[in-house]
């Protein structure tokens, strides 16, 4: 059942259509329903685009997130949604590309090395399909990792959360990946590297902190669960995440390849810092302009 985005009201209808009318979606010929509970709009997004959508997934408004996991892209049965089958292979694809050139960056090559200065080890001497198979490989482990985590401690009785009466069980699994795969958006932001030339290891870390202030929001917002509770489940992922990569490294010999490379939480506060002083010079030549 739908709900209202602002007061999260259950509602039985979100729109009403006039007959003729064309594509509800189109926002023509349709009167939307009010809340009766807190006398708004109970869905505003019914006539936005996806642009708007995802301006304020950015700005994690927690009504865009209700409108897409309660009233969009809920479906019968916990199936996926056929868009979030591609956005989750199209985010897929985007790690790969961020992780091969960080992991390529993260250490200063050393010219002596029989690999011709790469950071990439042995791998470097294989061919190109080869290397991109092994991070496509890293990617989805990780990716993999992280959902089945989550998933676990959200939908399974044997959770800590739930022996715990933390949290109580989730019966839809797919529905919690679909949060985490919305409030991912944030990593298609490195598209703009077609365009401009930015460090591209800052600019994961920078990404990084603002997809996991996503991934809490969607978490809270779908089960309701408090920011706590929704931080510790982000955590979790993210550590099962880091455990499965760091192993499929260490399988090819690239165990140590952190090890020459800044790292911490004050080495991410710095690349943030860094990337919204860029942002605000960039606005300003904008505005100059």
């Amino acid at each position: 059942m739908p709900i209202c985005i602002e007061c999260r009201h259950p509602v039985k209808t979100l729109w009403t259509q006039y007959s003729g009318a064309g594509d509800p979606s189109s926002g023509h010929n349709i009167r939307l329903t009010v809340c009766k509970n807190c006398g708004r709009f109970c869905d505003k997004y019914v006539e936005h685009d996806f642009v708007v959508l995802f301006i304020d997934l950015v700005l994690i408004k927690p009504q865009v997130y209700r409108h897409l996991l309660h009233n969009t892209l809920m479906r019968e049965r916990d199936q996926f949604d056929p868009s979030i089958i591609r956005l989750g292979t199209l985010l897929l694809l985007f790690d790969v590309y961020l992780t091969w050139a960080r992991i390529e960056k993260q250490a200063a090559p050393d010219p002596n090395s029989p690999h011709g200065g790469s950071n990439l080890g042995s791998l470097a001497q294989q061919p190109i399909v080869l290397q991109y198979l092994f991070f496509l490989i890293l990617c989805t482990f990780s990716t993999l990792a992280f959902h089945v985590c989550i998933r676990f401690l959200t939908s399974s009785p044997l959770s800590p959360l739930a022996l715990l009466n933390l949290l109580p069980t989730y019966p839809r699994p797919n529905s919690v990946s679909t949060a985490l795969l919305v409030s991912s958006s944030t990593k298609l932001f490195p598209i703009l590297m077609v365009i401009w030339d930015y460090d591209v290891p800052a600019a994961a870390r920078s990404l990084g902190w603002a997809v996991v202030a996503n991934n809490v929001e969607a978490l809270e917002i779908l089960l309701d669960c408090g920011y706590g509770v929704a931080l510790a489940l982000a955590a979790a992922g993210a550590v099962a995440r880091w455990i499965v990569g760091r192993m499929v490294l260490w399988v090819v010999g690239l165990e140590g390849v952190d090890s020459a490379a800044e790292s911490g939480v004050a080495a991410d506060g710095r690349a943030l810092w860094a990337l919204m002083v860029y942002a605000r010079e960039w606005a300003g030549r904008l505005a100059v302009g």
